[in-house]
């Protein structure tokens, strides 16, 4: 048996996998343990978690593999200074004693950080490290259910790359171009998040939310900063942007070109401009990857595509490089951002270094990415009992049942069950749901329930059986990584009146049969669930069509704005009580809020610092 040890840390979303026989076990981002999000410190709790799930002591592991080279990284940091120079001397003098006393030396951190774990972990010859954008793409090729495929992996930067393409055949992977920093398309859309008064590397999400809103009247401007080819590739105007050597993503340049400073999110409210400046980007973005995604099918000749890296999370483009029919088939990694690159590493390792042959399963790799932690029912009881929570215990075909009759009198539903999901999105393992024929359900979940800006659109998890009768689309999404439109008998369209409102105006108008999940331009975020992924789930949206007609539920992630996707039974029963949740169904357990003691009420208003 052979067993390795994957990690990614120290910038954003550190997070942890093991794989035995190149299988894969489990995985969690650190952020879920610690209650931090993004968490980019050194992960011990979810090294804890995987090895504990594996049964195995660090000393029992046979290689530990971290997702990127520290010394590449360095020399790009130095180069970076050197080139930029004297521009940059704050920020090179504040990133430098770090790197001196920690990051330059990563094996040595690793290894006095890993013998915490295990007193019999004593030797550092069994650590190794991995190209950052090679973890990526071997993310998204080996657990992908393609032989052969053709990979491009884009984010903000690794050690040079920000961009690259990669051909897999089975057991084999190889990087054959590379776009490199400071031309990244993923730190230009970060600028445009920045520029509008959102968290970078966290808020790019909110932005891709709020182009429908606008118009992309900003095109030509944004195309001012970026020489675009028609293949796709690109380079960034350096005079705009102030990432490679400063504090921020631009600069007063940046701002005169488009008239406004960046938004403060303190005390500026969202207005047309920047719904206008989102969908301008937006539109650039998508231009890109369609460019890119023509040419490598037309240079490699592969039909299929695996997409990884911070901008593969991008459905909408995602959604549009699907539509042009590019690739006859498309995978992409659930963990597409740093998270993913813990399992990437440990892939790579596996089938690249050590050359172990690969087994293609048709549906995936990932166990519908239901890697995270789980609780058996005599924990969950005990759990609750010790928080002092009021619930009931129900036979399994029961609350299946009480659960769908819930949602079709609209209430909103904490929904715990089964193992915990790895990546950003909650796939109804840590998930709230609602009625998707509310036309309440969305503004009340982001306000009442999530509380988050109203603008923010939420995912249908739909049967995969029913899926074309809905949208228009007919290809799995279970990683709720495509954006698909409504179908068309399904819409309401909008009078003329309703077209002239201002951008946020029109998210109360009913604009189709299910309108909580309709964004404001008839498009929807789908996640296809099947019962051999997630049995428990799939009886749930039965049971709801069996009442209602409709096989189609609101999901979104079991948290508030600002807090990761909860972990534990007590994680959930906070967010519960913190929030105007009606029931918790966890387990076969079920609470209703109204059953509660108020003691154990919580304020989560101002819980977790906001996004």
């Amino acid at each position: 048996m052979n067993s390795i040890l994957g990690i990614s840390a120290f910038y954003h979303d550190s997070a942890a996998c093991i794989l035995i026989d190149g299988k894969i076990i489990a995985a969690a981002q650190e952020e879920r343990f610690t209650r931090k999000k993004h968490d980019p410190n050194y992960p011990h709790n979810a090294i804890e978690f995987v090895l504990e799930y594996a049964n195995l002591k660090l000393s029992d592991v046979d290689q530990i593999v971290f997702f990127e080279k520290p010394f590449l990284k360095f020399e790009r940091l130095l180069e970076t200074y050197v080139a930029f120079a004297p521009r940059g001397f704050v920020s090179f003098a504040k990133a430098m004693p770090l790197w001196i006393k920690e990051k330059l030396f990563q094996k040595n951190l690793l290894f006095n950080k890993l013998k915490k774990h295990d007193p019999n972990f004593k030797s550092d010859e069994n650590i190794f490290f991995s190209d950052h954008h090679l973890s990526h793409a071997a993310s998204a090729f080996f657990p992908s259910p393609f032989e052969d495929a053709v990979i491009l992996t884009a984010d903000g930067v690794g050690e040079w790359a920000t961009t690259t393409v990669a051909v897999g055949k089975n057991e084999n992977l190889e990087i054959k171009k590379e776009i490199h920093f400071p031309h990244s398309l993923g730190l230009l859309y970060s600028a445009f998040t920045y520029y509008t008064g959102f968290k970078v590397n966290s808020g790019e999400y909110k932005l891709m939310g709020l182009a429908p809103y606008g118009n992309p009247i900003y095109e030509d401007k944004v195309k001012q900063l970026v020489d675009l080819k028609k293949d796709g590739t690109f380079r960034l105007d350096q005079k705009y942007f102030n990432y490679a050597t400063g504090l921020t993503m631009t600069n007063e340049k940046f701002n005169n070109l488009f008239g406004q400073k960046p938004r403060n999110p303190q005390n500026e409210k969202i207005t047309q401009f920047h719904m206008d400046i989102a969908a301008s980007i937006q539109k650039v973005t998508e231009e890109i990857m369609i460019n890119l995604a023509k040419s490598i099918r037309e240079e490699y000749g592969i039909k299929n595509l695996c997409l990884a890296g911070g901008v593969a999370l991008n459905c909408v483009a995602n959604g549009k490089i699907l539509e042009e029919k590019i690739f006859d088939n498309i995978w992409i990694q659930p963990a597409a951002g740093d998270a993913g690159g813990s399992l990437g590493a440990a892939l790579a390792l596996w089938h690249i270094d050590q050359g172990n042959k690969r087994s293609v399963n048709s549906k995936d790799d990932m166990k519908g990415s239901y890697l995270g932690t789980e609780f058996d029912q005599d924990e969950i009881e005990s759990e609750l009992k010790t928080l002092g929570a009021n619930f009931e215990t129900l036979k399994y075909d029961k609350l299946i049942d009480k659960t769908a009759e819930l949602l079709s009198n609209e209430k909103a539903i904490g929904w715990f069950q089964g193992r915990m999901e790895f990546g950003p999105r909650a796939l109804g393992g840590r998930s709230i749901l609602g009625d998707p024929r509310s036309d309440t359900m969305q503004k009340n979940l982001n306000l009442k329930v999530k509380y988050r800006e109203s603008f923010r659109p939420f995912a249908p998890s739909v049967l995969r059986e029913d899926l074309s009768e809905w949208f228009e689309m007919n290809v799995d999404s279970p990683y709720m990584l495509l954006v698909a439109n409504i179908n068309s008998d399904k819409k309401i369209e909008m009078t003329d009146k309703q077209r002239e409102l201002f951008g946020i105006d029109k998210l109360n108008i009913k604009r189709s049969e299910i309108p909580a999940v309709t964004h404001v331009d008839y498009s929807a975020r789908v996640q296809t669930v099947t019962k051999d992924t997630n049995n428990r789930y799939y009886d749930l949206i039965s049971k709801f069509k069996e009442k209602t007609g409709c096989p189609v539920i609101v999901n979104t992630s079991f948290n508030v704005r600002g807090e990761p996707i909860v972990n534990t039974p007590t994680d959930a029963f906070n967010c519960f009580m913190g929030t105007e949740l009606d029931y918790l169904v966890i387990g076969d357990c079920i609470l209703d809020k109204t059953q509660q003691d108020s003691k154990l009420k919580k304020d989560y208003t101002k819980e977790f610092e906001l996004d």
